[in-house]
């Protein structure tokens, strides 16, 4: 394939020079944007991404109203299924792991948006808790396992600071497209329960159109499967050779007896060690709205302009920092995100302490803090996993890393909370005590990378 070739091409000229492959010759901006969404897939890999991420954007942020105004049920109710599907999504990630490793690569990607294309089909056809809970399912297996299946895809047609910058570009496009979509749908969910439907049926074609893209790539990776070899005469095998079925399972897991295995270790608990990390995506969603209305008790105009402050940095920050932080460890980076994460989470506490329109707008501040640590964590924690891993086993590995940040988001809506009942004098030093250490593990263990 043409991606695979110019990957080759690029892998070669760097061992003659001696020095790694640039991500982008150009200056941050849309052409640098446009060339690397490019690199990995080309202009209809790019097409998917965005077609995928206005999809999701229009349907994910009232998955909450389609259960309670559209069915009747109970909120309670639609939080349990929508947790439900979270957690099968997780019970799924290492299939899809091993599957990749398989050789397998677009055709996963594709899938997952298949299972979410289907997932917003049952939800229209749902008239009760058994369908929207079997919605809820399908859409978590669909979107808890993108993230590996695209990581894993870009890591196949791409390399080195070049992967890194077109997995920041693809996250970049991908936010915009979320944006973009759940402003759209603020717009048309004033409709009611037809327009909530509107949105599910949009969802399910840009899931199709997306899938349809991404199939059409074909990108495997031969490498990753030998193919069997034929099984010996019987007659013909020395009496002290080694027994067959052994090695059959040696080939089935290449982990076993290899120097593969302390990698994987070590990526292992690298996800554990950053769990802490994984909080911070559900802080801007849950504990900074509560800090802002309950405790300070400001308007909800501030949560909303935090909101959108976060987004639109992430979308202008977030591929302009990889590049120039290119030269840098990835290990380094990510420690450092921990530490920055650790400064905005104490910042958040002195700005609680000084209370009113003042406490505010320190929140507001400290937020673009709290932004660029979050863009540190996201730029280099899936680059790093996908660096070291060895490439045998680069979809065990990259499952590993999406496992630990999905169940950090799993849990920190009832950490959260229950720390913020608790008051702002615990959740914030816990928060700030728990990423230090999480930092600390980093440089510990963490592969160099």
């Amino acid at each position: 394939m043409n991606q695979l070739q110019q990957k080759s091409r690029s892998a070669e000229a760097s061992a003659r020079t001696g020095r790694p492959p640039s991500p982008t010759a150009a200056r941050p901006g849309p052409a640098a944007l446009l060339a690397l969404l490019t690199a990995a897939g080309g202009l209809r890999y790019a097409t998917a991404l965005l077609v995928d991420a206005l999809g999701t954007g229009l349907l994910r942020p009232f998955m909450l109203l389609y259960g309670i105004g559209v069915l009747r049920l109970g909120a309670g109710t639609v939080g349990l299924a929508l947790s439900a599907g979270l957690l099968a999504g997780l019970l799924v990630l290492p299939l899809t792991g091993r599957w990749i490793d398989r050789g397998a690569r677009s055709l996963p990607a594709a899938a997952t948006l298949l299972i979410r294309a289907a997932g917003s089909v049952v939800l229209l056809c749902a008239d009760g808790l058994g369908g929207f809970t079997a919605a809820a399912v399908l859409l978590g297996v669909g979107g808890q396992n993108w993230p590996t299946t695209h990581a894993a895809l870009v890591s196949t047609l791409t390399e080195g600071r070049t992967r890194d910058a077109a997995l920041a570009a693809g996250r970049t496009l991908r936010n915009a497209g979320l944006g973009a979509g759940a402003l759209l749908a603020t717009l048309a969910v004033t409709g009611g329960s037809g327009a909530i439907r509107l949105l599910a049926g949009a969802t399910a074609a840009a899931c199709l159109v997306a899938a349809a893209l991404v199939h059409s790539l074909r990108v495997t990776d031969p490498g990753a499967a030998a193919a069997p070899s034929p099984a010996p005469d019987p007659a013909e095998v020395p009496a002290d050779a080694p027994d067959p079925a052994r090695a059959a399972d040696r080939a089935a897991d290449p982990t076993a007896g290899s120097a593969a295995a302390p990698v994987l270790r070590r990526i292992g608990l690298l996800s554990i060690a950053a769990l802490p990390y994984a909080f911070c995506f559900d802080v801007l969603e849950v504990a900074l709205p509560a800090l802002l209305v309950l405790h300070l008790h400001a308007s909800p105009a501030w949560s909303s302009g935090v909101f959108v402050g976060n987004t639109v940095l992430v979308i202008m920050l977030q591929l302009a920092i990889v590049l120039r932080l290119a030269r840098r460890s990835r290990r380094a980076v990510l420690a450092s995100a921990g530490a920055v994460l650790t400064l905005a989470y104490l910042g958040f506490w002195a700005a609680g302490a000084i209370g009113g329109t003042a406490g505010a707008a320190t929140v507001a501040a400290v937020s673009v803090l709290f932004t660029l640590g979050e863009i540190l964590y996201s730029g280099s924690g899936t680059a790093l996993v996908a660096a070291v891993a060895p490439p045998r086993l680069l979809g065990r590995a990259l499952a590993r890393w999406e496992l630990s940040t999905g169940v950090g988001r799993a849990l920190a809506p009832a950490v959260l909370t229950a720390l913020l009942a608790a008051g702002p004098g615990v959740l914030w030093p816990a928060l700030a005590a728990a990423t230090l250490l999480a930092a600390g593990a980093v440089t510990r263990l963490a592969p160099r990378g």
